[in-house]
């Protein structure tokens, strides 16, 4: 029993942590762009140089 007084408060914070994480995380532009990251992979930034002779 002495146990849950501990872990219960722990569980706790550690939710709080994760939900103060999240919201920092949205308010600061993270998923603002949620297909941009994906679509940079595929863009070959190279196309306008030529090659090395």
């Amino acid at each position: 029993m002495n146990g849950l007084a501990f872990l219960i408060p722990a569980a706790l914070l550690l939710g709080l942590g994760g939900l103060v994480a999240f919201l920092w995380s949205l308010n600061s532009g993270q998923y603002d762009d949620l297909d941009g990251a994906g679509m940079r992979i595929l863009i070959d930034e190279d196309e306008g140089e030529e090659p090395p002779r």
